[in-house]
């Protein structure tokens, strides 16, 4: 048997991610059999168990690359700013508008959260740390009132990934949404330097 070259392991397990991601999306990652999987990519279960282990590797491997994406969006978000605040409360509004988009409402706050329990410890850490930074920004501008950067951060993180989750479950996403976005708006103001 032939091996196989890194760049056709790297299209294989491309190829697999790309699939899941779709199939997860449309169906849930419940409703949907390692055969489909599999059978859509034009794989087989054996190149699914060599790149993720399993079903739930597969999706932790789809979270993953969404969290990171996510990220991506956020810090651009940062980064183009006209102010420090500007950046940290429209990343927080667009934080809770991605809790609409299917593949980060199905995969990343509902199947995640059900079959991973959440997101993993790192991707949170992550988020933790990027926020205490923006946060010690803030604090060293004097737009934020004084407080410990890394207790803050994580509060504003909790309260936004549960505010998230909220969002997502349920029927009527788009009024709360809005009922999140009214409630973020009085959080915010209450950490403004007075």
């Amino acid at each position: 048997m032939a091996r196989r070259t890194r760049a056709e392991m790297q299209e294989t397990r491309a190829a697999l991610l790309a699939t899941a991601r779709k199939v997860f999306s449309e169906r849930g990652y419940a409703e949907t059999s390692m055969d489909d999987l599999t059978a859509q990519a034009g794989l087989t279960r054996g190149a699914l168990y060599h790149h993720f282990g399993d079903k739930k590797g597969l999706l932790a491997a789809v979270v993953e690359q969404i969290d990171a994406e996510m990220d991506a969006r956020l810090q651009a978000i940062s980064d183009t700013a006209a102010s420090a605040w500007e950046g940290f409360a429209t990343r927080c509004r667009a934080y809770l508008e991605m809790a609409l988009e299917t593949d980060i409402q199905r995969l990343v706050l509902r199947d995640a959260k059900a079959v991973l329990g959440g997101v993993t410890p790192e991707a949170q850490r992550q988020c933790v740390e990027s926020l205490r930074r923006l946060l010690e920004q803030l604090m060293a501008q004097g737009v934020v009132a004084q407080a410990d950067p890394e207790a803050l951060a994580a509060l504003v993180y909790g309260s936004l990934s549960e505010a998230a989750v909220w969002i997502a479950d349920g029927e009527h996403g788009a009024a709360r949404l809005e009922q999140a976005i009214a409630a973020l708006g009085l959080l915010l103001r209450g950490l403004r330097e007075h």
